[in-house]
């Protein structure tokens, strides 16, 4: 296995000693538009198996290129998902499989956006699931921690743990604090802004997919490991848009706890328009918004030596169990920061996205998952997974909850 790394940001940087650890594949060609951003990634580990490049990844020939270059066999994407569809079909062009830890952007339908979904996230590269198929490669989709491990353990509740399945609903959470900032994110702020402002998605079995306001259905859950109570919202996210093509349900919700300050910023940005990702004329120069934004916020791959806390992401499951009696569930994965800082020197939100991409990746190179096409991680078995997770020193966690008792 030869592995194209594109994006040396939080996440791409933590895949690196991640992967250093492991012997199943033969190169990584990190990569960037920085070339010195890819440097410095590589440099973190002392193994010829890692190399630096650099990479437009909005010109999907720029990507085909590169692959040919060094006879890639799998494209991993760990930047925005802005730049999803140039990197996807850049994969093809070259040759190779592909994976990614956020799904194509989706657009509000332009009438009725808090009612009905536009173009949903994926929807651009489940249309090209055909053409995959044919060409006999694989675009493994939303392999991160969410979507990605949530969505495992989606698949895990619908085979091992219950025989109907009423609502699958992923819950994010954590007690994570930041010294000397009043607001800094722990991850990609431009992709913050993206999901947390866009209508949320939520399916239901008689109804499919529709959308509603951001930061609708308040609701506080309980988070394990010490993190407790945090009031969680529902959030645009792929898991809505993967679970039901792959997991019977009746339900599929995703909610995320941000905190009251946090969504105050977050609207306030809204109001002022600063979440806009157009460029506008600003004297001489255009500039998006946005990207303004996250240039003055601090880069979270640095925030490790001052956060303090853990993060944990998980799905929550109802229904009946495989003796046909009322059951509730949570599957979680926790990461304590001072566990990923001292192991990986990785901060814990960055660290639990970028072991997800790397066990899948050891799973395709044995054969324990293989496929053709478009597909998300239902798609795959999950108990090899979730093993090797555990074998990668990162254990995952079950809550047996009493029904209807949140």
């Amino acid at each position: 296995m030869r592995i194209l790394l594109i994006g040396a940001g939080g996440v791409g940087s933590a895949v690196v000693p991640i992967a250093a650890r492991r012997a199943f594949f033969e190169s990584m060609v990190v990569a960037d538009r920085d070339r010195s951003r890819a440097d410095r990634a590589v440099g973190q580990v002392v193994d010829a198996r890692f190399v630096a490049d650099q990479v437009d990844a909005s010109n999907a020939e720029s990507v085909a290129e590169l692959v040919r270059a060094h006879q890639i066999t799998h494209v991993l994407n760990a930047v925005d998902p802005r730049f999803v569809l140039p990197i996807f079909n850049g994969a093809l062009a070259g040759g190779a499989d592909y994976l990614d830890l956020a799904m194509s952007l989706s657009f509000p339908h332009a009438d009725d956006p808090y009612h009905q979904t536009g173009v949903k996230l994926g929807d651009e590269q489940f249309a090209a699931a055909r053409e995959w198929e044919q060409r006999g490669h694989l675009a493994l989709v939303g392999i991160g921690v969410e979507p990605g491990l949530s969505d495992v353990f989606a698949r895990y509740a619908a085979d091992e743990l219950f025989s109907e399945i009423d609502e699958a609903g992923v819950r994010d959470g954590s007690n994570l604090e930041v010294d000397g900032y009043t607001f800094a994110p722990s991850f990609s702020i431009w992709t913050t802004i993206e999901e947390c402002l866009n209508p949320p998605v939520i399916w239901e079995k008689d109804k499919g997919w529709y959308t509603t306001p951001p930061f609708s259905e308040p609701e506080v859950f309980d988070f394990p490991e010490g993190i407790g109570p945090v009031e969680c919202v529902n959030v645009e996210h792929e898991e809505v848009l993967l679970i039901p093509r792959w997991v019977d349900c009746k339900r599929a919700t995703f909610k995320y706890g941000l905190g009251e300050d946090f969504i105050t910023v977050l609207q306030v940005l809204h109001k002022l328009g600063l979440d806009r990702t157009r460029p506008l004329a600003v004297g001489s120069v255009e500039v998006s918004p946005r990207d303004v934004v996250a240039a003055l916020l601090p880069d979270p791959a640095s925030l490790g030596d001052r956060m303090t806390g853990k993060t944990c992401a998980g799905t929550w499951v109802t229904g009946r169990g495989k003796d046909g009696q009322p059951r509730q569930v949570y599957l979680y994965h926790v990461v304590d920061n001072e566990w990923s800082m001292r192991e990986y020197g990785s901060q814990a939100v960055v660290w639990q996205t970028a072991v997800n991409p790397v066990v899948a990746l050891e799973l395709l190179a044995s054969g324990a998952w293989s496929g053709t096409g478009v597909l998300g991680p239902e798609a795959f078995p999950p108990v090899p997974f979730l093993d090797t997770l555990v074998e990668y020193g990162s254990p995952w966690g079950m809550r047996e909850e009493t029904p209807a008792a949140r």
